[in-house]
Formats: C-alpha cells, structure tokens, sequence
C-alpha cells in the first residue's frame, strides 16, 4: 500500500460530480479543501436558472431538490438535483451536496465535496472531507477534522507519511466505500473504492480499496468470484 493509491484518479470517477473542474490539476483529494468555498460561488454563477434556483446568499439548490423546512443551509452552497436534505439538517457552508444525495436528519455539513449518490442520513458529522460517488456513512460515523493538539494533519499510509500543512482535513472516502455505524474517520483518512468498515471502527491512516475493516490488525481482502 503506497500514497499513489490513494489519488483523485485511483478514489474517485469525477462523471459522478458537478465539482469535477475542482479537482483539475491536483493529485490527492485534500488539496481541493482550500479552493471549495471560491469554487461554490464562482460555478453557482453560472448555473442554469431554469433547473437551480438562488435561495440567499451564494445558495444555490436545484428545482428538483427536496429541502424540508427544519434543514438550515449556510452559503455558499450548491444542492444538486434530485437531492434530499432531511429534516433538521445542518449545512454550515462550503458545501456541495450531489446529485441524488441523501443529507439526513441532524447531520451536519462543513467545507465538504459530496459525488453524486452520497448517502448521509443518520445523524453525521461531515467535515473538510470529500465523499466519492455512493459512498455510505452509517448512523451515527463521523469525521474528525482537528487533532487534539491542533498540529496540521499528516497523512499516514503504510511507512509514507505526508505533511499537509492543513491544520483541518477529514476524511477521504473513495467510490462505493462504506462506513459502519458509529464509527470515527480520524483526520487524515482514506479509504479505498468499495471499502467496508466494521460497526464501530476507530480508523486513522489509508484503508486500501476492496477491503473490509474489521479493526486495525484484521483489514482483509474481499473475496469476489
């Protein structure tokens, strides 16, 4: 397992986002966090106004999304089309929800990219992070995006260690992965494409694709025919 599995080309199919021109000319996902916010405004912009429509401040949400009235959406934001954003959903800003994105009830958003088909349903916590197409987060699992001692964030991965210089980054979660309930995504990890997490799993570093999790000596390979 090496750093170079864990690109934007190796995590992610960039067909299944509106954010594909945020990740041109970048190599690892956690480089778009910086620039997510300035992209929002500049992309809400140009969006057709026969299809999204301007709710506030750099707010843009898609005729065809379904918004309850409890949820709280903060600018800048865009709601794809086909999206639901759930009762009591909390979307601080700096966020893109997919197209055909679940946002559930009292799961909070915060400078995230969320790919098409994302589903975040069950009580949440999505921060500085990037979820790739139909990636799964169970109740309750969430990303950490500060360190204890608020030192940037280093990414681990095998005996690679790259510095970011980013005191707040989430999590990375490739295409299809899936996450266990109440789970905890330390700063800094990433998971492989059609990974799953165990229930209740503390992961930190990269978690390689097609693999399940179980806890951090038993990480297998899935076994297809």
């Amino acid at each position: 397992m090496q750093l170079k599995d864990f690109t934007i080309s190796n995590l992610f199919d960039l067909n299944e986002t509106i954010a594909a021109e945020l990740f041109e000319g970048k190599t690892y996902p956690w480089e778009v966090l910086g620039d997510i916010s300035d992209f929002i405004i500049a992309l809400g912009n140009k969006l057709p106004q026969d299809r999204f429509e301007k709710r506030g401040e750099n707010i843009w949400v898609a005729k065809s999304a379904t918004v309850f009235d409890s949820a709280y959406i903060g600018g800048p934001c865009i709601i794809d089309e086909n999206a639901t954003v759930r009762q009591c959903a909390f979307i601080r800003g700096s966020a893109i929800v997919g197209n055909g994105t679940t946002v559930g009830n009292s799961t909070e958003l915060k400078n995230v990219v969320l790919f098409n088909k994302v589903e975040v349903p069950h009580y949440n916590y999505v921060g500085d992070s990037v979820l790739g197409f139909h990636a799964h987060m169970g109740a309750g699992s969430i990303t950490s995006n500060v360190k204890a001692d608020k030192k940037n964030v280093v990414i681990h991965c095998g005996e690679e260690n790259m510095e970011t210089g980013l005191r707040k980054i989430g999590a990375m979660l490739g295409d299809w992965a899936d996450i266990g309930c109440n789970s905890v995504l330390n700063p800094g990890t990433i998971i492989g494409r059609h990974t799953n997490l165990y229930p209740l799993s503390m992961v930190r570093g990269c978690v390689p694709a097609n693999h399940i999790y179980k806890d951090k000596d038993h990480i297998v390979e899935k076994i297809t025919d």
